[in-house]
């Protein structure tokens, strides 16, 4: 993933979002309140952009600025140039010609019209610009200081809420919870918010935690405690214990006691450990999950130069070793041929295991992994992993990306609720939790039915940032106007491998065959996953806006088939989608 400093906010079935009549009205942007200037676009002499067009300019007066030209379901208007997620370029992605457009690298997705965010994983929405042309030139009209920052805030309701004793309380405090509290807010729920969570951070973006290591919180949270306070969201630090459906109240290890009128339950997964000899007793062996963990791994690889053994080796075990190699001696053991090859084929995982091993990373694959053993100076410490085939693999210290289990323990003895055989909650498109009333399940813990190409309403589970901020987005909209059906987004993915890979859609039913055009070693291909004729999914590097086209077309059930791409058609010849 390119990483930026930017603190905006893994999209992934075609997951359930509202229409757009589901958005109540809002105050117009800052740009549009305040008093406006006039500012000359440079060398735009006319204003002849079709619907689905878009042109990146500069504006004059203003240094580095630009604004994005586009044409938006037939009107032609000026808007920020770059996503508010992590500063992509929007004039490289996706823009149709209803007017949405999508940005080309993680699959946010704004309204070219109102500039309102409409998929995660942005949150702050992009500014609206009104153009003008006069005399042979084009102007816009705004501010200065929001054309150069190129993003608005989102413009929060909070009139009356003390005044109510109408409240949602979500349980969790991930990317779900922001999506879930941003938009109630948005949407004019003017109810109490109550968020508890036992991270002991805000909301932030556990997706750099392992693709950078990056360990500190206040860099990592998408929103301050004074926004939350501006919101008018109660934040508890704290554990969930019990939850009583027919009180409804929630009771947490502090002994605190919450009523509700709406629970969403978003706590998340669990890492899974080994329950093999010397993994629960040794110590430097880590999970990575939360900033705490990044943190002890960042303290005992110290002063660089260790041996890592990363068990597990997919994406988190991917990723670590990609931030850690250029310093460390890393090593991977799979269970698989090679990485990735459940998610993303043999060939592509060959490929991306290439990648790796030209930085030096070492990978022992078709392995199974015997015991921890200790380290001869300090037998408290991990000094070496033992595989089943009698390799010793000598490690300072070990990082286990064995996947997640859904953080459902305290529901586990409850009698109202059912869980299923993973521990997951199973939802409608709503993300209701089927057989409870009021209560919404969201992100790793919730089992909901796939719709995308190839789903056929099968429910899956999916742990996918996207999916998760998209999810709460679903529930806050549900909340606010109940009667709304849900419309459905493609899943979409990334992660800091090579030249940043890129997946969209889901292989839920599986997938029979594989089209691979480019070579995944050299970190530039498109792989696409078909079942029978049908494209269900497909993964790209260095060929960005491939993704995000692809994510659009089977959006609107417009993907190409099997046979077409076989013949050779490429979907980015297929124009602005409708």
């Amino acid at each position: 993933m390119n990483l930026n400093p930017a603190r905006a906010l893994f999209r992934p079935r075609i997951l359930p979002f509202l229409s757009k009549s589901a958005v109540l009205p809002r105050a117009p942007s800052i740009a549009h309140v305040r008093a406006m200037s006039e500012y000359k676009l440079k060398n735009v002499t006319s204003l002849s952009l079709k619907p689905g067009e878009k042109q990146e300019v500069e504006v004059e007066g203003i240094d580095d600025a630009k604004v994005l030209l586009v044409n938006a379901a037939g009107k032609i208007q000026a808007i920020g140039p770059k996503c508010t997620h992590y500063g992509a370029p929007l004039v490289k992605g996706v823009l149709t010609k209803s007017g949405r457009i999508t940005c080309p690298w993680h699959g946010a997705c704004f309204s070219a019209k109102t500039g309102d965010v409409e998929d995660a994983p942005a949150l702050d929405s992009l500014p609206v610009f009104k153009v003008v042309e006069r005399d042979g030139a084009i102007f816009i009209q705004g501010e200065e200081a929001t054309i150069k920052a190129g993003r608005r805030k989102p413009n929060v309701k909070t009139a009356g809420v003390e005044a109510t004793s109408d409240r949602v309380l979500v349980v969790g405090g991930g990317s779900g919870a922001i999506g879930l509290i941003q938009t109630l807010r948005e949407s004019g729920y003017g109810g109490r918010v109550t968020m508890i969570s036992n991270e002991g951070n805000l909301p932030l973006d556990r997706t750099k935690l392992s693709k950078a290591l990056i360990s500190d919180a206040s860099k990592l949270e998408w929103r301050d405690e004074e926004w939350y306070k501006g919101a008018s969201v109660e934040v508890v630090q704290d554990e969930v214990t019990d939850v009583d459906f027919s009180a409804k109240s929630v009771t947490t290890k502090g002994a605190g006691k919450f009523t509700y009128n709406k629970l969403v339950l978003a706590t998340g997964g669990t890492p899974k450990n080994l329950p093999l000899q010397g993994f629960k007793v040794l110590g430097n062996i880590f999970p990575l999950r939360t900033v705490k963990d990044t943190k002890a791994i960042n303290e005992a690889i110290g002063d660089k130069g260790k041996k890592i053994v990363i068990v597990g080796s997919s994406f988190i075990g991917m990723e670590v070793a990609n931030a850690t190699a250029s310093d460390n001696s890393v090593t991977v053991i799979g269970m698989e041929s090679v990485p990735l090859e459940r998610v993303l084929g043999k060939e592509v995982g060959a490929g991306l295991q290439k990648s790796l091993e030209g930085k030096g990373v070492k990978f022992h694959m078709s392995a199974g992994v015997d015991k921890a053993e200790p380290s001869g100076t300090d037998p408290s410490k991990v000094g070496s992993v033992l595989l089943k085939d009698g390799t010793k693999l000598e490690a300072d210290l070990v990082i286990l990306g064995v996947g997640v289990s859904p953080s459902t323990e305290y529901l586990r003895q409850n009698s109202v609720v059912r869980l299923e055989d993973d521990g997951s909650l199973k939802t409608d498109e709503n993300m209701s939790v089927v057989g409870l009333k009021d209560v919404y399940a969201i992100g790793d813990i919730a089992s909901f039915p796939y719709h995308g190409p190839g789903g056929e309403g099968k429910y899956v589970r999916i742990e996918h940032w996207n999916v998760a901020q998209q999810s709460g987005r679903v529930v806050a909209r549900h909340v606010v106007n109940p009667s709304l059906k849900p419309e459905r987004f493609t899943p979409i993915f990334w992660s800091a491998l090579g030249a940043q890979l890129r997946y969209c859609g889901n292989t839920v039913n599986g997938y029979d065959d594989l089209i691979v055009d480019g070579k995944p070693e050299e970190s530039n291909f498109v792989a696409y996953y078909t079942k029978g004729d049908i494209v269900v999914a497909l993964a790209s590097m260095g060929r960005d806006p491939v993704m995000v086209q692809a994510a659009e077309l089977m959006r609107r059930d417009k993907m190409p088939s099997k046979s077409e791409i076989k013949g050779g058609l490429d979907i980015m010849s297929i124009g602005p989608p409708e």
